[in-house]
């Protein structure tokens, strides 16, 4: 869980450095061409303003995954370098408080999904599988196709 408490930033800014393992994250993945496997990276501010928490900063995932075109395994990296989340401690959108802490583990969830690659590629050109073609006959004979064995036929 990544929490910051709320007694350490009545006095100052309080950063928020380290990993989180991917298990804390919850991420509940459905896709099977992308995979959540190593730790989520971050480097946060947590300030208070009036009756509300800012935090800002940067986060980043690697993510494994598939591409939907060819196939081929490769890394995707999730980053999300001006990350900025105001957490309310009043009024109707209170966030909640466990023992003096936010727990920010939420929203960083909700912003890192929203960020994976809905179709991954391995790069946007991608060809795709590769198909073997036909040889070429020279032109359009009329013997291999399917319609000139129907013409043969005498009824």
């Amino acid at each position: 869980m990544l929490t910051v408490n709320l007694r350490h930033l009545d006095s100052h800014e309080v950063r928020l450095q380290g990993e989180l393992p991917v298990a804390e994250l919850d991420l509940n993945l459905q896709d099977e061409m992308v995979r959540a496997g190593n730790p989520l990276r971050y480097n946060l501010m947590a300030e208070k303003l009036h009756e509300a928490v800012l935090v800002t900063g940067t986060l980043e995932l690697v993510l494994d995954c598939q591409c939907v075109r060819c196939l081929k395994s490769f890394k995707h990296k999730v980053l999300l370098r001006s990350w900025a989340c105001h957490l309310p401690l009043a009024g109707e959108e209170k966030t909640p408080i466990n023992n003096d802490c936010v727990d920010l583990t939420p929203f960083v969830r909700e912003d890192m999904l929203l960020e994976f690659p809905p179709h991954p590629l391995c790069k946007p050109d991608c060809g795709g599988l590769k198909k073997t073609k036909a040889p070429k006959t020279g032109g359009a004979d009329k013997k291999s196709t399917p319609w000139a064995e129907l013409d043969k036929l005498k009824l």
